[in-house]
This record gives C-alpha cells, sequence and structure tokens, in this order.
C-alpha cells in the first residue's frame, strides 16, 4: 500500500509532466476498458483525467495497465 506521494519517482514525474503539457492521453485499464482524456491531478491513489467533454473521471491507480500519451 502506498504511504507517500513521492515525487522523486520516475512514474509520479512522468504523469505531473502529462497534467503540465495536457497531453491527451489513453488509460487501458486492467478489465480491458480503454478511457482517453487529459489528466487533471493525480495522488497517492487516484487519478483523474477529463474527456473531450470535460466530464471528469477519477481512476484508481491499481486498476491501471498502462498510460500511453496519444498522437
Amino acid at each position: 500500500m502506498i504511504t507517500d506521494f513521492d515525487t522523486s519517482l520516475p512514474s509520479i514525474k512522468q504523469v505531473q509532466n502529462l497534467i503540465k503539457q495536457t497531453t491527451p492521453v489513453e488509460f487501458k485499464l486492467l478489465t480491458g476498458d480503454v478511457l482517453t482524456g487529459r489528466v487533471l491531478w493525480q495522488d497517492a491513489y487516484c487519478i483523474c483525467i477529463a474527456d473531450e467533454n470535460t466530464q471528469q473521471t477519477t481512476i484508481w491507480k491499481q486498476a491501471i495497465a498502462y498510460i500511453k500519451p496519444k498522437s
């Protein structure tokens, strides 16, 4: 279980860069679902994205298989 939000970790830095750059991303979840949108924020447990209609979705990090920037 995550107890600290360690901003020195490469994975945290990568997501922070996606937030700053407002890069559209694709999230593949362990369920096989695919979500796309811009990352708004992250904390130790979750990532929040906004889709093209600005609908916000909070995703538990444990549910993510991968995050990929959309080109």
